[in-house]
Parts: C-alpha cells; structure tokens; sequence
C-alpha cells in the first residue's frame, strides 16, 4: 500500500496502536498473575480497565475518520511483550521478578506514549479535533500509568528487589 497523505499515515499508525492495544489486554493478566507485590498486582488490573477504553477511544477515532477498525501488526508492542514473557519465564526471586515486571510495563508505556503523542499531533495539524481529543485522553493516562510505575519501583519494589 502506498501512503500518499498524512490522514493516510495517521489511519496506518491507529491500526498499529489498535493491535497494540489488543496484544497488550492479552499480556496484562499474564503479568498480574506474574506479580507477587499486592500494588502492583493491582496497577496491572486498573491498567487493563484503561486498555479496554483506550481500545473504545481507537475505535471511535477509526468512526470519525469513516474507517473500518482493523489491525495492523505492531512488531514494537509484539517484541516488547516477547521479552516480558521470556522474563516471566525465568527463575527469580518474586521481588527481583516484580522489579523486572515494572520495567517490561515501562518499556510498553514509552512505546505508547511516543506513539499517542505522534497521532494526537497528526489528527491536530489536520483539524481532526476529536480525533485529537481521544487521543489526548489515551496518552495522559500512559503518562500517568508510567509516573504510577516510576513511583511504586522507587518507593519499595526495587528495595525489595536489592535485599
């Protein structure tokens, strides 16, 4: 397929971000049964709730934009949630493992929020104001998500890990 406008570009990265968002729904209990620490545990659970409305908010952009809501396979979000199997599958400590779990939900979110932050500018510069506006909502809460996991590693998961 050829790409010839940015609207264009925009629907291709939506589609990515659509997969993303449904390979990441499909990692999330895998990575709460993986978590031993109650609040983390329980960050992966909230964190899931916020995927299913940011899939919601993908297929609305995809209605405003008068597209079909289709995948297009993330290869970044597919390798990232590989690696936090493969760290799943490892023998560890439940504290290292939860230190290692923050940084594989860390890696999603960055991906995320450069990828939220792109579209939302996208849909702006092209007057898709609602579209924007979705955007906007989805990429404050992987902002969020991503201070929440900042700030549950340094106030005592990587503690716990280093004893």
């Amino acid at each position: 397929m050829k790409i010839t406008s940015l609207q264009e570009l925009l629907l291709e990265e939506l589609k990515d971000l659509y997969d993303a968002e449904h390979r990441i729904l499909k990692a999330l209990p895998k990575m709460v049964k993986a978590a031993s620490h109650a609040e983390l545990k329980q960050g992966f659970e909230l964190h899931r709730t916020q995927t299913e409305q940011q899939v919601q908010r993908l297929e609305k952009a995809f209605e405003h934009l008068a597209a079909s809501a289709r995948k297009k396979t993330c290869e970044a979000i597919k390798g990232i949630l590989e690696e936090g199997e493969d760290l799943i599958g490892t023998k560890m400590e439940a504290e290292v493992l939860d230190a290692g779990l923050i940084g594989a939900a860390q890696k999603v979110e960055h991906y995320e929020i450069a990828a939220y932050g792109t579209v939302r500018s996208w849909a702006k510069q092209l007057g898709l104001t609602e579209v924007a506006s979705l955007m906007e909502q989805t990429l404050e809460e992987e902002k969020q998500t991503d201070q929440k996991l900042t700030q549950l590693a340094e106030s005592m998961i990587n503690q716990e890990a280093m004893a």
